[in-house]
């Protein structure tokens, strides 16, 4: 009897330390499941912080990064993890609305979540302020700079006026839109049909003679003409009148 009572005494303390231990794991998992999300988007700013700073330093313009970082979905159960790893999924960039990646790379159980975030960067840059139509080309009258979010839209900022200026709208273009890639194109100089100067330049000489331009001819892309002689060639339309063709 005294052996049973000692072997069920001892099952008793066996039990109770399973269950002590069994509500101890189960404690430390809701701790790193509960106190694990906020941490996980501090990491994130942290590497979004430094992530933003190396990409303006190498991007050559001055730009105010503001980094908001979102949510894990709270219906995620992760397993406690020693060393979790910030990084950039393939194919996002650090910009506009996009993800960061966090993978467990010290851990039981491996796993691999994203946090969703927005990257803003505030700059100067040249604003529509008025109306201009399509088909018109854009003058310095027509802009005026003022500081906005260049990571609003995937279009990269005309920042440089050689990139716009004299160059006609694509579209309706209206007060306070940015200037961006795909908001104007080159304008065109010169109709198919229309007599043009041809300068030939190669090693140390200059020719010069009139042709028949081919194709239309818009500045800074290739026009075919038709030389005096007959021979057709193609070159580099370099205002209302001439094309340059390198030999």
């Amino acid at each position: 009897m005294t052996c049973v009572n000692r072997l069920s005494r001892t099952a008793r303390l066996l039990a109770a330390a399973w269950c002590a231990a069994c509500l101890a794991l189960s404690v430390s998992v809701v701790q790193a499941q509960g106190v694990g999300a906020p941490d996980f988007q501090a990491l994130a700013q942290d590497w979004l912080r430094d992530a933003t700073l190396a990409a303006q330093s190498s991007g050559g313009h001055a730009l105010r990064m503001e980094v908001k970082v979102g949510s894990l979905d709270s219906r995620l159960k992760l397993a406690p993890c020693g060393n979790v790893e910030p990084y950039l999924p393939v194919g996002s960039r650090l910009w506009g609305r996009t993800r960061v990646g966090l993978r467990c790379v010290d851990g039981m159980s491996r796993w691999n979540v994203s946090l969703p975030v927005t990257v803003n960067a505030y700059g100067n840059a040249w604003v529509i302020k008025g109306t201009v139509s399509p088909g018109v080309a854009l003058t310095e009258d027509d802009v005026v700079q003022s500081e906005v979010n260049w990571a609003e839209d995937t279009n990269p900022v005309l920042i440089d006026r050689t990139l716009w200026v004299g160059q006609v709208a694509t579209r309706q273009l209206t007060t306070g839109q940015t200037l961006r890639q795909g908001m104007v194109k080159p304008a065109q100089v010169f109709q198919a049909g229309a007599p043009v100067r041809v300068v030939a330049q190669g090693a140390g000489f200059v020719i010069s003679s009139d042709a028949q331009a081919l194709t239309a001819g818009v500045v800074g892309q290739v026009a075919r003409v038709r030389m005096e002689n007959g021979r057709v060639s193609s070159g580099l339309v370099l205002d209302t009148k001439t094309v340059r063709i390198d030999l």
